[in-house]
């Protein structure tokens, strides 16, 4: 049996998905190059999908020789009877290796590492994969409610969606989807009332809708566009050119980029971008990144002769990224060897020994460039202030004496921009969205006036133009884009979408709970009006990287609620809803706080009748994914059911493999004892556990997720169905073709996929579709 979008076979082929696509310019920090360097979230926010290449024919695997040999795929109506027992499933045999190793004195059985392999270059990872995909894909096809999810969610995601739009001298640049396209189109307009036309259509591009247009950015004089590409989900980019005004694509084409904050030269002479050197056979898809360098490419040269302009050779595993003040004179570097601080450091260009000034020596803290005036240099941070604040330095002061414009207070400071004479600075408070404008001195001008309690977004633009733009959204209206004048003090809606339901038939509450160890935890319960009493509910976390998981739309979660599911959203520390010391209570060592966070919310929605008994389903992507593995096997009691995606399942090994490195600062050193000896504590890989009812999990990844190696999921499931009992319900994983961590992902498999996952958790917690299909 064959599902669309899965792949049953070609995996030798050369195949190649926080944060989803953002569909804007890079922002003018580094703060964006390490966002995408982690691990994203993926959910709670609206989809901005993007397009692919179609699949050879034939199986080249064939006649390969494997001991994972998928059994004969059962009738998909004979997996699921009419009382909704799941009946017949048998798990693919997956052979057990002989890995077994002693690490800081504790021996260690790996038996499934070879599953980290590869499944381009491995026949017989390929040949697992097609296995479990048959048996999942039999039993998901089976369920009552995935044929309506489908229709449902296909009709939530037919509405035209736009992108916060860029500017330069007049000239916009914005994302469009009209709706069901596979990847949202870029146009542009000349003037706000201008003729919009199609600049670049990524839809053309690939016959399957998984190549995307990722990042892209206009020089300063909007004449040229400098764009990134994004094969089958993968986080590798491929820079090129293009001619805004004839629409023509220039010859220069630069490769090995990841992980990079790109920007134009002010002059348009050509652009700074970071690199990593070219992998080794095999090695580009799972093999580690080091040795990121910052390199200047001038327009019609070719890649070769590109300006080495920054590298640290005395440490390969700091990632370097540059972004071009607003004068354009300097460069602002910033480094890091994880995601949790970097050093920041300014080159005058003008200089023949292009002088560097250091203005946060080593990593232990964010300090993000917000612009300039001359030499006086503006910077966001989290140093002496924990839930942020701005502070202005003069780069020719000797001892760089720094001067609070913005000082830390009560609400989180989560951005700074410098527009129009001003300081845009965007805060949460209590995870909810505020925006404030600040003169350059730190007086406060106003509050932006927003439309209510939601999420709020964008706010870039010129230090000379007064106009920026913003979006806003919450859990159940899509985003509404604004044009701000920070003069007036005045927003319009510059682009705003018309859906197939009505916003107001749902409803959202914020309540506070106490976890495990005293600490006041916040969380979002949204579900249509008419829903009373106790309804199956989907928990949603995160808890990680600093990230905050913030009211943002989804179809898919108006699907589940349209079905009479309520959707929670517990802000479990980890995240950056309360600043710093709020992620400290997540990280490291002080891991184990996220899991009891995420109990004690599942234990509070049943205490509080906001789920039935036996209908609180979990949900989380990527370091989520974690959550929900950990949480799987501390608390099968609690759970009913389970869906972990693109999760980080090994936590011994996660540094292994291509981003991974850098996850050190949430998740330890595992080359460090103690580290290790704590990992080990909550790893999913390695506290899978016999005799212990399991409840339903499903397990998502893809075969091109290079940020978190699908390995991680492969394995996790091999143990899980290795040890499952005959009282535990179906544990099985649904393995993704040419899409990666979340980025890039076309409509149609975002559709099918989360149609599949629905069904799955409304399943095995009771929540029936409307036709009771």
């Amino acid at each position: 049996m064959s599902r669309p979008g899965w792949t049953r076979g070609p995996y030798l082929r050369h195949i190649v998905s926080d944060l989803p696509k953002i569909g804007v310019t890079f922002m003018r920090s580094v703060r964006f190059a390490l966002a995408i360097s982690l691990l994203s979230t993926a959910a709670c926010v609206e989809h901005r999908v993007g397009n692919g290449t179609q699949l050879p024919e034939g199986d080249p695997l064939a006649n390969a020789k494997t001991t994972a040999q998928a059994p004969d795929a059962e009738p998909a109506a004979d997996l699921v009877q009419d009382d909704g027992d799941m009946v017949g499933i048998v798990y693919p045999k997956t052979r057990k290796g002989d890995v077994v190793e002693t690490i800081h004195g504790v021996t260690i059985a790996d038996p499934y590492r070879w599953l980290e392999n590869d499944v381009r270059e491995d026949p017989e990872v390929a040949q697992w994969v097609e296995a479990q995909n048959d048996v999942s894909g039999a039993f998901l096809d089976a369920l009552p409610g995935t044929q309506w999810f489908k229709e449902r969610m296909t009709a939530l995601y037919d509405y035209e969606r736009i992108g916060v739009p860029t500017s330069r001298e007049g000239t916009y640049f914005y994302s469009k989807n009209d709706g069901l396209q596979p990847q949202s189109v870029l146009y542009v307009r000349r003037g706000l009332d201008g003729d919009e036309r199609v600049l670049i259509d990524p839809n053309t591009w690939s016959d399957d809708g998984a190549t995307a247009l990722a990042e892209y950015v206009p020089n300063e004089d909007g004449t040229k566009l400098l764009y990134a590409i994004q094969d089958g989900g993968s986080d590798w980019r491929t820079l090129k050119v293009l001619d805004v005004a004839t629409g023509d694509v220039l010859d220069d084409t630069i490769e090995w980029v990841k992980f990079s904050s790109l920007d134009w030269a002010k002059d348009g002479s050509g652009f700074y971008y970071s690199r990593f050197p070219a992998s080794e056979e095999g090695g580009k898809f799972i093999g580690l990144n080091t040795n990121q360098a910052v390199y200047f490419h001038r327009l019609g040269t070719s890649q070769d002769d590109d300006q080495l302009v920054f590298s640290r050779s005395d440490n390969p595993e700091l990632n370097n990224t540059a972004t071009v003040s607003d004068d354009g004179r300097y460069l602002i570097t910033s480094s890091s060897t994880g995601t949790d601080g970097w050093e920041t450091a300014i080159i005058d260009l003008d200089t023949n020994m292009m002088k560097t000034v250091v203005i946060e020596p080593g990593v232990d803290y964010e300090t993000s460039y917000v612009g300039n005036d001359d030499t006086t240099f503006f910077f966001q941070t989290n140093r002496d202030a924990q839930r942020g604040g701005v502070f202005k330095v003069d780069i020719d002061d000797p001892d760089l004496t720094r001067t609070w414009v913005i000082p830390e207070e009560e609400a989180v400071l989560i951005d700074a921009d410098h527009v129009g004479g001003n300081l845009v600075a965007e805060y949460l408070v209590d995870v909810k969205s505020e925006a404030r404008i600040f003169g350059m001195d730190g007086t406060m001008v106003r509050t932006v006036d927003l439309p209510g309690i939601g999420s709020a977004g964008g706010f870039g633009g010129s230090p000379d133009n007064s106009e920026t733009f913003y979006s806003f959204s919450s859990f159940g209206r899509p985003s509404t884009i604004y044009r701000y004048d920070i003069d007036r003090g005045t927003s319009e809606v510059w682009a705003a979408p018309d859906v197939a339901f009505d916003p107001d038939d749902y409803t959202t509450e914020q309540v506070f709970y106490t976890s495990k160890d005293g600490t006041r935890i916040p969380m979002f319960i949204t579900k249509r009006a008419d829903v009373t009493g106790p309804a199956p509910t989907l928990l949603y976390g995160y808890g990680g990287f600093n990230i905050s998981v913030r009211p943002g739309f989804s179809p898919t979660r108006i699907a589940w609620m349209d079905a009479g599911g309520a959707y929670a959203v517990a802000n479990i520390r980890g995240g950056g809803e309360y600043g710093k010391a709020w992620h400290d209570g997540g990280r490291r060592f002080n891991k184990q706080n996220v899991f009891d966070d995420f109990a004690a919310a599942g234990e509070w929605l049943k205490a509080n009748g906001v789920t039935t008994p036996d209908g609180l389903a979990i949900e989380g992507r990527s370091n989520g994914g974690l959550l929900v593995g950990a949480s799987v096997n501390q608390r099968p009691d609690l759970f009913d059911a389970g869906h972990a995606a693109v999760g980080v399942m090994d936590m011994v090994r996660f540094d292994q493999f291509t981003a991974g490195r850098y996850w050190v600062d949430d998740y330890n050193y595992p080359a460090k004892e103690r580290d290790f000896k704590y990992n080990l504590t909550f790893s999913p890989y390695h506290n899978v556990k016999s005799q212990i009812d399991y409840p339903a999990v499903l397990v998502t990844t893809a075969d091109t997720d290079d940020r978190v190696v699908p390995g991680h999921s492969f394995k996790y499931v091999a143990m899980l169905q290795e040890k499952a009992g005959p009282e535990d319900e179906p544990l099985l994983i649904r393995i993704e073709t040419r899409a990666g961590h979340g980025s890039g992902k076309p409509t149609d498999k975002i559709i099918e996929e989360a149609a599949d996952v629905a069904a799955f958790l409304a399943h095995f917690t009771g929540l029936e579709t409307p036709q009771g299909e």
